[in-house]
């Protein structure tokens, strides 16, 4: 398998930890170990600071995974296999799903191994979002886009970048356009929950499909990306014995610290959820007063969910160079749209990506607007 450059994951190599002000974070405000064993129980930190150091089961440890069944409303533990992080998920599921004689259909833009990764086992076909309507997917197209060997549609909402939520009438449609050719939907969650007040969510894909794989992970909405734990649940088991059987070639097994670890988070969920949506509540209105004093430079629509928003760029020059001039010049990092590059979907070449779900936006909002005013 030859895979492209990374594109998002190079820049971050390269800006990520050398910027000053990290204002496209994707992942909720982050909390130390302290902080996330004080919601633990006493057994849990005895049972944290005395285990073993061996290897793990390959499936997730039971406890984790009765708890990760625990936030869907139809589906147990035999159901969740674990992950070392979300992208070993989306690894897993589309060399378990495809084959070279399948065909697949990805929404754009997307994270790029939603594109690259089926790409490289087979034919992909891309459907966008409509940047003119509130980032819809129209339905109609997604269907055209269907042919006789399509086996998989990978889909991801609230949207990476555009934080956009798919209408409920239209999910159900997806599901039901789907069902009786027998795709399969891997649907990307990893922000469900997150969002303002009054983000309306989406129902897990695996509690209402029996072909639908529900990707989540600790790292962003509950911001524990240093966990790397991640999951996907399924109601079809040959299919989750498939992936259990790729991830024997890839970690093998997840970190026994970090299985104890997020036991003790998804079993808080509810409370570390309303703890990151009430930044984002505090921050959205702080990206409102900056773009109203930047009117000519930028177009801004509020997000329907998770912590991140995708404006459009209209000042000077092009996104690029005003991304690479303030990162370079001002120490704020911020997410051009040509890292979003597509090969089956229309590239966007005037908008960035920025985040709102981390505790230290005012010194970078100050940066950026001392940048722009010189």
């Amino acid at each position: 398998m030859q895979l492209p450059d990374f594109r998002l994951e190079t820049h971050f190599s390269k800006w990520e930890f050398r910027a000053e002000h990290h204002l496209t974070a994707s992942d909720a405000e982050s909390m130390p170990l302290d902080e996330l064993l004080a919601m633990a129980t006493e057994q849990q930190r005895v049972d944290f600071q005395s285990m073993w150091l061996g290897y793990t089961e390959t499936w997730g440890a039971p406890d984790l995974r009765e708890a990760i069944a625990d936030t869907y409303t139809e589906r147990n533990a035999s159901d969740v296999l674990c992950f070392a992080g979300a992208s070993e998920g989306i690894f897993a599921a589309n060399n378990a799903i495809l084959d070279a004689d399948s065909h697949a259909v990805v929404v754009t833009p997307n994270y790029q191994s939603h594109e690259t990764l089926p790409a490289a086992i087979c034919d992909v076909t891309g459907v966008p979002l409509d940047p003119d309507d509130g980032w819809s997917l129209d339905i109609d197209r997604v269907e055209a886009a269907i042919q006789p060997n399509s086996k998989l549609l990978t889909i991801n909402f609230p949207h990476n970048p555009t934080g956009a939520i798919l209408p409920l009438d239209s999910y159900v449609a997806l599901v039901e356009l789907c069902r009786p050719r027998g795709i399969y939907i891997l649907h990307d969650e990893i922000f469900n929950g997150l969002g303002p007040t009054g983000a309306e969510h989406l129902p897990w894909i695996a509690d209402i499909y029996e072909r639908g794989l529900s990707l989540n992970v600790t790292s962003k909405a509950l911001g524990l990306p240093g966990l790397r734990i991640g999951w996907i649940a399924c109601q079809d088991h040959a299919v989750l014995e498939q992936m259990e059987r790729l991830k024997h070639y890839l970690s093998i097994c997840n970190s026994g610290p970090s299985e104890r670890l997020a036991v003790i988070a998804i079993e808080n969920r509810d409370q570390i959820l309303a703890r990151n949506c009430a930044i984002v509540d505090q921050n959205l209105p702080k990206w409102d007063d900056f773009f109203a004093q930047f009117p000519d430079m930028f177009d801004w629509a509020r997000p329907d969910g998770s912590c991140m928003g995708f404006p459009r760029y209209t000042g000077p020059g092009d996104v690029e160079t005003f991304t690479t001039d303030l990162v370079e010049n001002a120490g704020v990092l911020l997410l051009p749209s040509t890292i979003y590059h597509s090969n089956v979907g229309p590239d966007i070449t005037d908008r960035f990506r920025l985040g709102y779900g981390r505790t230290n936006l005012d010194q970078g909002l100050e940066a950026l607007s001392a940048h722009l005013k010189r």
